[in-house]
């Protein structure tokens, strides 16, 4: 997919779709910067029947005679009222939003090259203005169709091949620096969508390992994978329990990002749940549904792709490590039961209430090794831990818990402002009561009450003093 900045005028572009966006206004003059666009939508301005608001889109196609515009096709989409978001974050999910209206629209017309001008008088920066189009334009076009056929006489889908954005009256050298921004976040945001969509026969621990290598090869970042024989030599109880059931083994993917020195510059380490295919092992899950289980890796698909567009943008001044324990939770005659009792990297021994409660397992292990090895200053990790936080917080926000104020409210602030909000849950010598075991020294379910809860209260025993939040 081309994807570039321009400054030629608008009107000249030749294209199948030219797009404007339009702000919310009961004045009776047309906010927007084009002369011929503006008399196309004076009719239906003053009709009342497109007024800028929040989802509306009004479609025309200049006179084939027309010099003045010269695309095939020009759409106004409406931006809704910028004065009465309540914040830039607001802000910055109208323009996202507003854009993924337009890509719909152009993929409903089968575009293959469409030009967007850049909006202004958002009550943004000019540089984030320019990112939130393009997280938008790039997330709104995602398709997953690699193992769709095409049908004799069905339509094919039309990807766009080439999004221009035309820098319009904002400052050309802050638009690019926030278009290459939100192009490094929205295509590492497509990869992990593409990871997540792939069959469990087709993404499994190998295939994490085998992107962490290319990844580094392409954007010169440390990585290192820790097979079985080496996790049984350092004690990974937890990930090689869950592997039990599988025939595929088992991989520790690590990719490391030196921005700043070891020695004076804080490092970041992420953790991401790797669980390839989770059919529940010995505590198998209903079968209505369990297709979904291949998405049980969709924090490592983060955590890794996270990597991807930090290895792009090149951070100065900070330090990132990612590990990503992968494997697959399967039923076998060697799989772990409930009942057993396993020792995790450190010593900590678990006793398996239930084998479904696997995602900890595996993290534990990460976390206590990470932490152990690389000295964080801070530790995030992303799971799809638990069903119960879907419960408790629907699909609209992620759990957070964190052991440390200051690195919840970034987490928060960092939430808010991608359009990725969090809400966050306690933690608290309560909770961590209900995974005390009799025979072991923690047990991997406290039972129904807390569950999202007690889930972080089994990884916070591997943490330490260290920083840490936990995003499920």
């Amino acid at each position: 997919m081309l994807f570039e900045l321009n400054q030629k005028e608008a009107e000249l572009f030749s294209g199948d779709l030219l797009v404007y966006f339009i702000r919310e206004s009961k004045d009776r003059a047309v906010p927007c910067s084009s002369k011929p666009v503006r008399r196309a939508l004076k009719r239906v301005w003053k009709s009342g029947d497109f007024k800028g608001s929040k989802g509306q889109t009004f479609l025309f196609y200049p006179p084939v005679s027309s010099k003045k515009i010269t695309a095939c096709r020009v759409l106004a989409v409406g931006l809704g009222n910028v004065a009465d978001a309540i914040d830039n974050n607001a802000l910055r999910e109208q323009i996202r939003s507003a854009a993924g209206t337009a890509v719909q629209q152009a993929t409903e017309l089968k575009v293959r090259s469409m030009m967007a001008v850049l909006p202004e008088k958002t009550g943004l920066a000019d540089t984030e203005v320019a990112e939130c189009l393009t997280e938008g334009l790039i997330l709104g076009s995602y398709c997953f169709d690699k193992y769709k056929s095409t049908k004799e006489g069905e339509d094919e889908r039309t990807a766009i091949e080439a999004f221009s954005l035309q820098v319009g009256r904002l400052n050309f050298e802050a638009a690019s620096e926030g278009m290459n921004l939100g192009k490094s976040a929205a295509q590492a945001a497509c990869q992990a969508r593409d990871m997540a969509n792939e069959p469990g026969n087709a993404w499994q621990p190998v295939q994490f390992a085998e992107f962490a290598w290319n990844v580094a090869r392409k954007h010169k970042l440390s990585c290192e994978i820790i097979e079985k024989d080496a996790m049984q030599k350092l004690g990974m109880g937890g990930i090689l329990g869950v592997n039990q059931g599988s025939a595929q083994p088992p991989k520790l993917v690590i990719l490391k990002y030196e921005g700043g020195s070891k020695n004076t510059d804080p490092t970041l380490m992420l953790v991401g749940k790797g669980l390839t295919f989770d059919s529940g092992g010995i505590s198998l899950k209903p079968g209505a549904g369990m297709q979904d289980m291949k998405y049980d890796m969709c924090g490592g698909a983060a955590v890794i792709c996270a990597m991807q567009a930090v290895a792009q943008e090149r951070p100065k001044g900070i330090n990132v490590v990612a590990l990503v324990p992968s494997t697959e939770n399967l039923p076998a005659s060697t799989a772990l039961k409930p009942g057993d009792i396993i020792s995790h990297y450190g010593g900590k021994t678990s006793e398996i209430i239930n084998t479904d409660a696997e995602g900890r397992l595996i993290l534990a292990d990460a976390l206590a090794y990470g932490i152990e090895t690389y000295s964080p200053d801070a530790v995030i990790d992303l799971a799809t831990l638990t069903g119960a936080v879907i419960v408790g917080l629907g699909h609209h926000r992620t759990g957070l818990m964190a052991t440390d104020d200051n690195l919840a409210e970034q987490i928060l602030a960092a939430g808010d402002r991608a359009g990725e909000p969090l809400w966050r849950l306690p933690l608290g010598p309560e909770y961590s009561e209900q995974i005390k075991s009799q025979v072991a020294d923690i047990k991997n379910s406290g039972g129904r009450g807390a569950g999202t809860i007690t889930a972080g209260a089994y990884l916070q025993e591997f943490v330490g003093d260290t920083p840490w939040a936990h995003l499920d």
